[in-house]
């Protein structure tokens, strides 16, 4: 996806998770040996697997694409991957051993109209419908004003301007003022794009994102290159607000769709969060809301 075909995709996370696992973690003596690189080595790697040396190295190297489920599950258990890990080793196998198609541009993204009932349905409630590449496909005012007050509020409306929260994220000054814990909440955006990838690897517009941020943000080409892949489900983050200052919130994403995931923002009741939420409910209800820009859509 991120210019890699679905075999190097496929090699390049069996070596960065290989990479990651030290001989002690599986209880391997080295005797004192000294390594020149970290990890673990491919045919020990191999052994715990059960297969042999230059099958696993070919794998690895993206000259095989017949790898069987019994042994992407035992490279799996080898590698000591966890279940969303495995289904992503699954699905990078997929996209490997499929003959392979041009990238292509999928249709648009629309929100239906029961989600935008929901949507309206919620008004104390921050919250954001984004799509499979992280696009802002909806939200209601205070969801705007939490996440992107400085943003035109109509963006989501007309699909050539949405926001994308991966841009936002880290191309947008104001992500890094908002988000006092910005890099666990950066990771965790780049873990769900390294999701979505794998389960959509002939998406063009998804790759020509990857490739933007990539090349415009060194912090997201860094944590791209780790090969962590986590969809986002729930985490709490410290914010600062430019109009009502600190907050702690709960950020939850629920699945609509295959594609679709609603983005609510919580605080328990008596908190300093639900406080601050309830103030910026007060302010966007206000005749004079948070002013918008015509600033570059993220």
């Amino acid at each position: 996806m991120d210019g890699q075909s679905g075999q190097s995709a496929l090699g390049a996370f069996l070596q960065a998770r290989r990479s990651r696992l030290r001989p002690e973690d599986i209880g391997l003596d080295t005797y004192g040996e000294r390594r020149r690189v970290p990890g673990l080595r491919r045919e020990e790697l191999a052994l715990l697997a059960g297969v042999s040396a230059s099958y696993y190295a070919r794998l690895e190297q993206g000259h095989s694409h017949n790898a069987s489920p019994e042994v992407l599950d035992a490279i799996a258990q080898a590698l000591c991957l966890d279940e969303t890990e495995r289904l992503h080793l699954r699905d990078l196998a997929g996209a490997a051993a499929r003959r392979r198609r041009p990238a292509r541009r999928p249709p648009p993204e629309r929100v239906d109209a029961p989600t935008r009932t929901l949507l309206d349905s919620m008004p104390d409630v921050p919250a954001v419908v984004t799509g499979r590449r992280a696009d802002v496909l909806a939200w209601n005012p205070l969801g705007h004003a939490l996440f992107a007050g400085h943003l035109d509020p109509s963006a989501p409306e007309r699909s050539a301007d949405r926001p994308n929260m991966a841009r936002f994220l880290f191309l947008d000054a104001h992500a890094r003022d908002l988000y006092l814990t910005w890099e666990s909440k950066a990771r965790a955006v780049v873990a769900n794009l390294r999701y979505a990838v794998g389960r959509h690897p002939d998406d063009a517009l998804l790759a020509s994102l990857i490739g933007e941020l990539s090349m415009k943000s060194a912090e997201f080409a860094k944590m791209w290159a780790d090969h962590r892949v986590r969809p986002c489900t729930i985490a709490e983050h410290k914010m600062q607000h430019p109009l009502v200052g600190p907050m702690t919130v709960t950020q939850q994403a629920l699945n609509l769709s295959d594609d679709q995931v609603l983005v609510v923002a919580t605080a328990p009741a008596g908190s300093e969060g639900r406080t601050a939420l309830q103030l910026l409910a007060q302010a966007t209800t206000a005749p004079t809301t948070i002013p918008a820009t015509t600033s570059p859509s993220y």
